[in-house]
């Protein structure tokens, strides 16, 4: 993972794009991380992975197995690093 400041971001659009495609880039403003820039099908994968989460929610709570907030939020932040670390 990369990382730069909104100012080189701005400036060297193009490098952090060809970056972004190969490795997330983590954008700081003021020393810290704002927006990440990712390639389009990390974002896909992430979008899957979120549509798979929600789906499979809906199938819990329908079978009586209906997550809490906090759970769920811990599912799909696993199942996120999982993604990525397998990127």
């Amino acid at each position: 993972m990369n990382t730069v400041n909104a100012t080189y971001a701005k400036q060297n659009f193009g490098a952090c794009v060809a970056d972004a495609a190969k490795q997330p880039v983590v954008i700081e403003k003021s020393g810290r991380p704002t927006v990440v820039m990712i390639s389009y099908e990390e974002f896909q994968r992430f979008n899957e992975l979120e549509e798979s989460m929600w789906l499979q929610r809906a199938q819990d709570a329908a079978t009586g197995g209906y997550l809490s907030v906090d759970e769920s939020d811990a599912v799909m932040k696993k199942r996120l690093a999982r993604a990525t670390k397998n990127g």
